[in-house]
Parts: C-alpha cells; sequence; structure tokens
C-alpha cells in the first residue's frame, strides 16, 4: 500500500511529528473557516490550471488551423496540377516562338501560327507548371485563377471574333485613298 506524501516524509526523516501534527491543525482549522464563512477558499491553484487549460485550447486551436491550411493549400496545389497536365496542349516543335514575361524576365515558347493567334485574343494561357511553360485552354485557366493566380503567366482578355453577318458596316468598303 502506498504512503501519503507526509508519512514518506517522515520516514524519510525530513519531517517530525510535531511540524506533522501543526500542518494537520492549520488544514482543519482553514477549512472549518471556510465551511462557517469567516475565511475564502485558496482557490488560486485552480484558476491557474483553467487558465492553463484555457490557453492550451487556444494554441491548439491555433495549430489545428494551421494544419488545415496547411492541407487545404496542398489539395489546391493536387488540384491546379491535376487541371495542368489533364488540359495542356501538346508541345510543339518550330521555329516559331512566342514571347512573354515570367518574373520580369521574357521568356518564349514554341507556337505554330493558329496557338498564337489564340493566345492573343485570350482563348489560350500560359502557365508554369514543374518548371517549364504549359499552353492551356482559356477554360482551364481561368479555373487555375481561382485556385493559384500565381500559376498564370499570361492570360489575355478575351475577344470574341466578330462574325461577318453581325457587322451592320460589311457592305461599306473603306476607300484606299482616305485621308484623315
Amino acid at each position: 500500500m502506498s504512503l501519503s506524501l507526509r508519512d514518506q516524509l517522515l520516514k524519510a526523516g525530513l519531517v517530525n511529528q510535531k511540524q506533522v501534527s501543526q500542518t494537520n491543525k492549520a488544514e482543519k482549522k482553514q477549512k472549518r473557516l471556510v465551511q462557517k464563512g469567516q475565511a475564502e477558499a485558496d482557490d488560486s491553484q485552480q484558476r491557474l490550471a483553467k487558465q492553463a487549460m484555457a490557453e492550451k485550447a487556444k494554441r491548439d486551436q491555433e495549430l489545428n488551423r494551421a494544419q488545415q491550411d496547411k492541407a487545404e493549400q496542398k489539395a489546391r496545389a493536387a488540384q491546379v496540377k491535376q487541371l495542368i497536365e489533364a488540359t495542356r496542349l501538346p508541345k510543339l516543335t518550330t521555329e516559331d516562338y512566342f514571347n512573354f514575361v515570367d518574373d520580369k524576365k521574357v521568356k518564349r515558347i514554341a507556337v505554330n501560327a493558329l496557338m498564337r493567334s489564340k493566345l492573343s485574343n485570350g482563348s489560350l494561357a500560359v502557365v508554369s507548371h514543374g518548371g517549364g511553360y504549359e499552353v492551356i485552354p482559356r477554360e482551364a485557366a481561368l479555373k487555375i485563377q481561382e485556385r493559384d493566380a500565381h500559376r498564370i503567366l499570361l492570360l489575355n482578355t478575351h475577344v470574341e471574333e466578330a462574325d461577318e453577318a453581325d457587322d451592320p458596316y460589311a457592305a461599306y468598303k473603306i476607300p484606299d485613298d482616305l485621308m484623315w
């Protein structure tokens, strides 16, 4: 059977019987006064313990929030990677290049005439991916922009090609010798 702390101190010779009885008397007297309402109970230890528990709960919430943010960021990065890999156009090996700016440096990517016009009018976009650059459709670029706008390097404003049938001035020709 385990001994109480007082018995252990007595057995070790750190306190004598007189000190133990004085301590017992003082504790009983304090309890009596508290019960009669003449003295207040010493609950500072309980208050400190509750305060420490509240601080620990607050720290735990902050750590949990940070872990959730990190997990969400990782999930967004995975979604962006999946979007790029699923929608990227095949790389071309041509001598025709399209220039764009990446981190204050001019970079270039191989394109054909159709890709160049679509990049210019905003139907295609250039994104950074795996240390390189990919060309993707506008719809995928807009989805990526919602998740991570820093990955989009070039996304021109979308310009709809005007139909010849809708143009009210299509029948009028512009003279060559017009002087302004």
